[in-house]
C-alpha cells in the first residue's frame, strides 16, 4: 500500500486529529445519556464522527498500483486575504453593524480570486446581506446591531 493521493491523506489526517481532539476535550465534561444529553455528549461523538471520517478518506488515499497525485502548492496569499476579512468582519460587527462588516467580508473575500468580477461581488453582497438579515435578525431574533451605532442611535 502506497498514498495516491496525498491531498486525501492529509485532509484525513487532519480530520483524524481535529475529531480526537475534540472527543478528548469533552471527555472531562458530564456525558450523559442518549435521552438525557450532558454538555459533553455531543462534542464527543462530534469528534468520534469526525475522526471516523477521517479514517474512512485516508484509507481512500491509499491504493496498491496506481499513479500518486502529489499536494500542491498551498495557496497562501488568497488564504490569508479570506482569514483577514474574516477577522475583519469580527472585529467591525458591533461598531459598524451587521450590513456594513458583511459588505467589508464579502467584498474583501473576493479579492481573494481574480474568477470574481465586479459585478458577481455586487450581486453575492446584496444577496447574502439581505439572507443575513431576514434569517439572523428578522427570523431568529438575534441581537446583532444591524446599522452602525453612529446611525441607528
Amino acid at each position: 500500500m502506497r498514498i495516491v493521493r496525498q491531498k486525501d491523506f492529509v485532509t484525513g489526517l487532519l480530520y483524524i486529529a481535529l475529531g480526537v481532539a475534540f472527543a478528548v476535550a469533552s471527555y472531562g465534561y458530564r456525558m450523559g445519556t442518549a435521552s438525557r444529553m450532558g454538555p459533553g455528549y455531543f462534542p464527543f461523538w462530534l469528534g468520534v464522527l469526525l475522526a471516523a471520517i477521517g479514517v474512512m478518506v485516508l484509507w481512500g488515499s491509499l491504493r496498491l498500483h496506481a499513479e500518486p497525485e502529489k499536494l500542491q502548492r498551498w495557496a497562501v496569499r488568497p488564504m490569508l486575504i479570506i482569514l483577514a476579512s474574516v477577522f475583519i468582519f469580527g472585529a467591525m460587527l458591533e461598531t459598524l453593524g451587521l450590513v456594513l462588516s458583511l459588505i467589508v467580508l464579502i467584498v474583501g473575500s473576493s479579492l481573494a480570486s481574480p474568477e470574481f468580477t465586479w459585478r458577481s461581488t455586487i450581486i453575492n453582497t446584496v444577496a447574502l446581506i439581505v439572507f443575513a438579515v431576514v434569517v439572523f435578525v428578522y427570523s431568529l431574533s438575534l441581537q446583532f446591531p444591524v446599522w452602525p451605532t453612529f446611525i441607528a442611535g
